[in-house]
């Protein structure tokens, strides 16, 4: 099987899904070392914003044309997320091979923004497996909800909201980019809530794939943070928590650990989302709400609104009884895991 995952959370959907696989399966294409021996790593796609793709384009390309030629001898494709690659690598293998089995896990967001998209997909990809159940209406019939990688991934789950927060997490994000732009301003938050004279711990979470690199290059001192790889233990065990917009944001909401999204860009990659993207909110808890009739459950907080006085603002106001109430309904809304199902349909 042609594996293309790019993300780092993608890497975690497929490291369940193999799990699953009762086939012996051998992967071939982008993915973790620890799955073998891929052409190129999830680390080699840390890049954010338009701006850095541009200076990688010639790259990008190299590896696309390298697994369009691979896949002539594979016999299946999985495509997870990232769709400014996956869905030109699509059209690039289905030009060359018109039989061989694409299945995309993961759909990209087309609901968001290009919603033409979705019609480019369903004419590349053969099936189209969905974890969120809001996007049926974009396809027809290679379209199946197959419910949500991290009802498999998240094993523990909050029965009872904190009275008060003492345990605070913060997660500032994987790719450098976002490392650089929130750790200034979580540590002057850190520093804040220190000065209060309330007996407050810090962990900081980073990523698994991060583990036994050069951390205080990318994160600087990290002396006065308990140091976590293991984000959903870290959200699981603490009180509160500020969030790098991403994945982690709909884990710390199914745990049931209350938080604010933070995110910040630079000024000219903001601009060009903000243009292309029809969506008033980032955070997907949000959306999912949002497409269900129902309120905002969490707080966002982006560019220039990142700052000590708003972070702190929104850590004494939230309350965590409503949160963990609206956690359980969208729990509830994405029904179960989709790793089983998913490696039925690969298998099939």
């Amino acid at each position: 099987v042609l594996v293309s995952a790019l993300e780092a959370s993608s890497n975690i959907h497929l490291e369940e899904l193999l799990k699953f696989c009762k086939k012996d399966i051998e992967i071939v294409g982008v993915f973790d070392k620890k799955f073998g021996s891929p052409i190129a790593t999830p680390n080699d796609f840390s890049i954010m914003g338009f701006v850095d793709v541009i200076k990688k384009i010639s790259f990008i390309k190299k590896i696309q044309k390298e697994m369009s030629d691979i896949a002539l001898d594979c016999d299946k494709v999985l495509l997870l997320d990232s769709s400014a690659f996956n869905i030109p690598l699509a059209k690039k293998i289905r030009d060359r091979d018109k039989n061989i089995e694409i299945i995309y896990y993961i759909l990209p967001q087309a609901w968001a923004w290009k919603s033409w998209r979705a019609k480019t997909i369903e004419s590349y990809c053969d099936k189209l497996c969905s974890i969120l159940p809001f996007e049926s209406y974009l396809y027809k019939e290679k379209y199946r909800f197959v419910g949500h990688p991290l009802l498999d991934e998240i094993e523990l789950f909050k029965e009872n909201a904190s009275k008060e927060y003492k345990k605070i997490l913060f997660m500032p994000g994987s790719r450098r980019s976002e490392v650089s732009s929130l750790m200034p301003v979580f540590n002057q938050l850190r520093e804040s809530l220190s000065r209060s004279g309330k007996n407050y711990s810090f962990t900081i979470a980073i990523p698994q794939l991060l583990k036994g690199e050069n951390l205080k290059d990318m994160y600087g001192d990290l002396s006065r943070y308990e140091i976590s790889f293991d984000a959903k233990e870290a959200l699981y065990d603490c009180d509160f928590a500020f969030i790098c917009s991403g994945t982690a944001t709909l884990e710390a909401t199914l745990i049931g650990t209350p938080f604010v999204l933070t995110y910040k860009a630079k000024k000219l990659d903001f601009w060009i989302a903000k243009m292309l993207v029809r969506l008033k909110y980032v955070g997907l808890a949000n959306i999912i709400n949002i497409k269900r009739g129902k309120n905002l459950i969490h707080e966002e907080l982006l560019q220039n609104e990142v700052n000590i006085k708003n972070l702190l603002q929104s850590f004494h106001k939230n309350d965590g009884a409503a949160f963990l109430s609206a956690s359980r309904e969208i729990r509830d809304y994405l029904s179960h895991g989709s790793s089983k199902n998913v490696a039925e349909i690969l298998e099939s």
